[in-house]
C-alpha cells in the first residue's frame, strides 16, 4: 500500500492515476477541507482516502500505519488554507511525515524536492525547507528516493507565470537566452511511481529534466511555429527581478521572486543516463505546445 501525500494536487493526482493503472493499491491523504470533486476523483481511481494533515503528527502516524511506501509531493506555496506556511508544511510538516514513516517501518520513501541547481543558487524559504527535509530523510534510515525536478512546463509555460498563449503574449525573464530542461509533471509522476520498484532509484538523489534544454526564446519560437502566429514578448530584466525579490513583503512573494530569478539564469540537466535506467517516455515542450495550441488555451 502506497501512501500518496499531496494526492489532491496536480502532481499527486497523476501519481495516483499511475498507481491505479498499474493495479497497485494506494492510500490518498486528504484533508477535511479538501475539494470534494478532487476527493471523488481519487475514490473513482480506487484509492483509499485517509484524512490527515502535515501539521498534525498524530494524524500522520495514522496515515502511515500499514503503508509499505510513501510518496510526498505537497508544498504550501499556493495553499489558501489557514496555518499553511513554508515552516509548518514544507519544513516541519514534511519532517514529521518522515518520522511517522520511520515509526511505521515504511519500506520506501519518495520525496519530491526541487532541482539541485535551484537549491544551490536560490535563496528563499521554500528551498531552505526542501534542503532541510532532504537531509532529514537521508539520516532517517529509510530507503529513499529524492526527486529533484526542474521547472514544470505545465506551470512555467502557463498564464500565471506570464506565458499566455491564448492572448499571444509571453513574459521573458532575464535575457531569455539561458537554457532550461523543462519537465512535464506527467513525467515527474512517472519517475515517482517507478522509483518504488526500480533498483536505480534506491537511496539516490535524481535530478530530473525533460528530453532537451531550451531557452525561453526557443520555447516561444516552438509555440509560434506550431500555432502559425507571433507571440508578443515582454522582457523583465534580471535587475528588475532582483528588485522584486528585495521588495517582497512576505515569504511567498520572496520565494516566487527568487525562483523566477533563478530560472532566468537557466537550469540545464543532462538526462541521457537517467532515461536509460527508467522506463519513462519523455514528454517534450513541443508535445506540450501541440496540446496547448490544439485546445487554443493558455494552460
Amino acid at each position: 500500500m502506497t501512501l500518496v501525500v499531496g494526492a489532491t494536487g496536480s502532481l499527486g493526482t497523476e501519481i495516483c492515476r499511475r498507481l491505479a493503472s498499474a493495479g497497485k493499491p494506494f492510500r490518498a491523504m486528504v484533508r477535511r477541507t479538501s475539494d470534494q470533486v478532487k476527493k471523488d476523483v481519487l475514490k473513482q481511481l480506487g484509492g483509499e482516502l485517509v484524512e490527515a494533515d502535515l501539521k498534525d503528527r498524530a494524524s500522520l502516524d495514522r496515515a502511515c500505519q500499514g503503508a509499505t511506501a510513501v510518496i510526498s509531493t505537497p508544498t504550501a506555496i499556493l495553499s489558501q488554507q489557514s496555518g499553511d506556511t513554508f515552516d509548518t508544511v514544507d519544513l516541519h510538516g514534511q519532517m514529521h511525515l518522515v518520522d511517522a514513516a520511520r515509526a511505521a517501518k515504511v519500506g520506501r520513501y519518495v520525496f519530491v524536492s526541487v532541482s539541485g541547481n535551484l537549491l544551490k543558487h536560490g535563496d528563499n524559504p521554500l528551498l531552505a525547507a526542501k534542503q532541510a527535509v532532504e537531509n532529514h530523510l537521508k539520516q532517517a534510515g529509510l530507503t529513499y528516493t529524492i526527486l529533484r525536478p526542474t521547472c514544470f512546463m505545465e506551470i512555467w509555460l502557463s498564464p500565471p507565470l506570464g506565458f499566455d498563449f491564448a492572448n499571444a503574449k509571453a513574459t521573458i525573464y532575464g535575457s531569455g537566452q539561458n537554457k532550461i530542461s523543462y519537465i512535464s509533471l506527467h513525467n515527474v509522476a512517472d519517475f515517482a511511481v517507478e522509483s518504488l520498484s526500480n533498483p536505480a532509484a534506491r537511496n539516490v538523489v535524481l535530478e530530473l529534466g525533460g528530453p532537451e534544454a531550451l531557452t525561453q526564446l526557443e520555447v516561444v519560437q516552438t509555440f509560434e511555429e506550431i500555432a502559425g502566429r507571433t507571440l508578443e514578448k515582454q522582457f523583465v530584466p534580471e535587475e528588475a527581478l532582483q528588485a522584486r525579490k528585495s521588495a517582497a513583503n512576505n515569504p511567498v512573494e520572496q520565494t516566487f521572486a527568487d525562483l523566477i530569478l533563478a530560472a532566468a539564469r537557466g537550469d540545464k540537466i543532462d538526462m541521457s543516463e537517467t532515461f536509460k535506467k527508467f522506463q519513462v517516455r519523455p514528454k517534450s515542450v513541443r508535445e506540450y505546445a501541440e496540446t496547448v495550441t490544439s485546445k487554443g488555451i493558455g494552460v
